[in-house]
């Protein structure tokens, strides 16, 4: 098959969205297929990877959105997709490339839309608080999760609750978790001489590994550590990422066992750290399914995650959900810690081994076929 993958907001630091498109094409090249992915970036390129051929196309920044940048030529982006002839069509947008769905359907095309975020749950977390008060945000997700499935064949979320929006509108919705490269992430990239860089012997290493933006809730693990040291708790708090909300998140961790790394570029580096860790804090609430917590399981380091979110689903005994309160965050890290440490290991790499790229590779290209046949039949 030929396959294109098409997304905004993929950037160096787009984390999982990055990951989960290089694993896709290689998993789909590895298998024979053809791939192209299509993504926005600061200048034009055509390059061959591993993971298929990839088009950067000159985008322009979103504003307020942390650097991200959106495709706006797509009538250009049409042009590669002819010259590609793609036998089926990924698309991991909301914004600008929706409308690639209606395209795939003239022209005979079987389309996937991921559905990476939910669309009430980023209304909620971009809007004012006094304006998402007043407006009906869950009919306003519901209208534009309407239009996007009449455009496209075939929706697919990772989680339970990424599909719950769509379910309660009567669409259907194919299930396919993501998956975690069980080689790059695993408990022997532990290091002590990376650790000790990081944390006293006698302290607890936490580590978040998340964009520091609003709808990720950084403020939730640093009031939730305040709240250990507070109580005598011996932790230490790392921050892997950056985002818009850098300079108010450094200065509310001021005084806090809390030391920031920015963004950590390299997947080796950013395997030690987790694999270095006692825990790792992901408090997201409108997380739709968490590759970092997944591939901290796969390192062996249990999760506390937000009860909100998908990542309950996605941890499940191998980590701890917590309600969104700094309090509470505190409290969950405290029960985890409380486990055995290898128990602790022992589960959370024995949780990730049941999600491997693989069955995500094979699930994908089992939808397309079925997608192809309706479709040509």
């Amino acid at each position: 098959m030929r396959i294109a993958h098409i997304a905004n907001f993929y950037g160096p630091t787009s984390g999982g969205l990055r990951t989960a498109m290089h694993a896709l094409g290689r998993g789909y090249v590895e298998r024979g297929h053809k791939v192209l992915l299509v993504v926005p970036g600061a200048e034009d390129t055509d390059e061959l990877t591993e993971y298929g051929r990839r088009i950067t196309l000159q985008s322009p920044i979103l504003p307020l959105s942390g650097g991200y940048r959106v495709i706006s030529r797509l009538r250009e982006l049409r042009g590669i997709l002819r010259g590609f002839r793609p036998d089926v069509l990924e698309v991991s947008d909301r914004t600008t490339l929706r409308s690639l769905g209606g395209w795939a359907a003239r022209e005979g095309i079987p389309s996937v839309f991921f559905s990476h975020e939910r669309a009430d749950g980023i209304l909620a977390a971009n809007l004012p608080e006094a304006l998402g008060a007043r407006l009906p945000l869950e009919s306003m997700a519901d209208w534009h999760n309407r239009g996007t499935a009449r455009r496209f064949t075939t929706i697919v979320s990772t989680t339970a609750y990424a599909a719950e929006e769509f379910d309660r509108i009567g669409v259907p919705v194919e299930r396919v978790p993501l998956g975690v490269d069980l080689e790059t992430f695993r408990p022997s990239r532990h290091d002590e001489a990376v650790r000790s860089e990081l944390a006293s012997r006698d302290e607890t290493l936490l580590l978040m590994a998340s964009r520091l933006s609003s709808e990720k809730r950084p403020d939730l693990a640093i009031d939730a550590v305040r709240l250990l040291a507070e109580r005598g708790m011996p932790v230490r708090l790392v921050c892997a990422g950056g985002g818009a909300l850098d300079a108010q998140i450094r200065a509310r961790a001021q005084g806090a066992p809390i030391d920031f790394l920015g963004f950590v570029s390299g997947r080796d580096r950013f395997a030690t750290l987790l694999a270095s860790a006692d825990a790792v804090i992901a408090p997201g609430p409108i997380e739709t399914f968490g590759l970092a917590a997944l591939e901290s399981l796969a390192s062996g380091t249990p999760v506390v995650v937000n009860a909100a979110s998908a990542l309950p689903e996605v941890v499940a005994e191998a980590g701890v959900a917590a309600k969104g309160s700094p309090k509470e965050f505190a409290d969950a890290i405290a029960t985890l810690l409380s486990r055995p440490a290898e128990e602790r290991r022992r589960t959370a790499r024995s949780r990730a081994e049941q999600l491997p790229w693989s069955a995500t590779i094979d699930r994908m290209l089992a939808i397309h076929r079925g997608a192809k046949e309706r479709v040509s039949g």
